[in-house]
């Protein structure tokens, strides 16, 4: 597993909007006949990849799509590829079927898609396999076995930092939940494993709000919260959201006195640096936007034609790792490393084209 920097084509402090072609060589793979190699013929190479992102409403998302990019330009400076294809929009589930037939008329070789739904995207899966085209889901899981999953673990994710705070406040302590976006397949997961940990640690979950993922509507959410919930010990949260909730517990004056799950995100750690001196701890998960560079190093050894090894693929799903985790016994070094980014990055990692290649045969 890679750290991985700033990509160095230059952070874009907006969201990616619409559809954007990025032509990485003069010319592309085909004459757009289309279709993949799928996992057996392999090695018609340059291929073109296309990406689907349905949701664009945080910087991760704008990191990921950096990554991605910049991972995308080494291959094709090989030879190894000759256009990425990005459509990458807020939209709903039927505008992310949308997207991917897009990509389907482009002639991909594979599509690496962050879903909006679980389930919901099933039939159209089946119309990019239909076409040869291999299909990589990440950030989430999605049931379809005509995709295979490239991911972490969320549940995992959401269990570290939720065992970390159920620690913190003990048997019998109160906490408030600020959730993403309700029925998201990484929502629901998380949470019903946070969830979890707090049922059998006795702690009391007072109420579930949700805050989209978004800092400013996290910190409103929050200030509500507390202005309904006087006996808060705790708060769990996700990406995105931890920076708006400590800005409401600070603002409210019971920074020291709630205790708060954060983020590995600069911002959320640069509130965290500063009130370390007054007694402050957290924890951040790294939920890697480098899972897209994961997924295109498995996508190309899928067109050469590789096999998963037998062990490294449950079905349709290669869990990679989670990079590694912030608190306070590694935030020094961490910080060390990432302080001088902009307070939207986050930490990341990916898997390297050796650490990819081992998941094969």
């Amino acid at each position: 597993m890679v750290l991985m920097p700033r990509p160095s084509r230059g952070w874009r402090a907006g969201a990616v909007a619409g559809t954007v072609v990025l032509l990485l060589a003069a010319c592309s793979s085909d004459d757009g006949d289309g279709g993949g190699n799928g996992g057996g013929g392999g090695g018609d190479q340059p291929y073109t990849i296309g990406l689907s992102n349905g949701f664009v409403g945080s910087e991760w998302r704008t990191q990921m799509v950096d990554g991605l990019e910049a991972a995308f330009a080494e291959y094709e400076e090989e030879g190894i590829v000759d256009e990425l294809v990005v459509e990458s929009a807020d939209t709903d589930v039927n505008g992310q079927i949308q997207q991917i037939r897009n990509l389907i008329n482009r002639g991909v070789d594979a599509i690496i898609v962050n879903p909006n739904s679980e389930t919901a995207l099933d039939a159209v899966f089946r119309e990019a396999t239909g076409q040869g085209i291999e299909v990589f889901a990440i950030d989430q899981a999605v049931t379809s076995e005509d995709v295979t999953n490239v991911v972490i673990d969320q549940a995992e994710w959401a269990r570290i930092s939720a065992e970390w705070l159920a620690a913190q406040v003990g048997e019998g302590g109160n906490v408030v939940v600020v959730n993403g976006i309700a029925g998201h397949p990484a929502n629901e997961m998380r949470w019903g494993a946070a969830e979890e940990v707090f049922t059998a640690a006795g702690v009391n979950v007072l109420t579930v709000a949700d805050g989209n993922w978004d800092q400013a509507t996290g910190q409103q959410v929050m200030t509500n919260l507390l202005a309904t919930y006087p006996d808060v010990d705790g708060v769990w949260t996700q990406d995105g959201m931890a920076e708006g909730v400590f800005r409401a517990v600070d603002a409210a004056g019971r920074i020291g006195q709630i205790t708060i799950s954060g983020e590995a995100r600069v911002g959320f750690m640069r509130l965290w640096n500063d009130a370390r001196a007054n007694g402050f701890q957290s924890i951040g998960v790294v939920n890697p936007p480098g899972g897209a560079v994961s997924a295109l190093h498995m996508a190309v050894n899928v067109l050469d034609g590789q096999e998963f090894a037998s062990g490294s693929i449950d079905g349709n799903t290669v869990t990679v790792p989670i990079p590694y985790t912030v608190d306070e016994t590694t935030f020094d070094q961490y910080w060390g490393e990432a302080g001088g980014e902009s307070d939207a990055y986050s930490l990341d990692g990916s898997l390297t084209r050796d650490e990819a290649a081992e998941f094969f045969e």
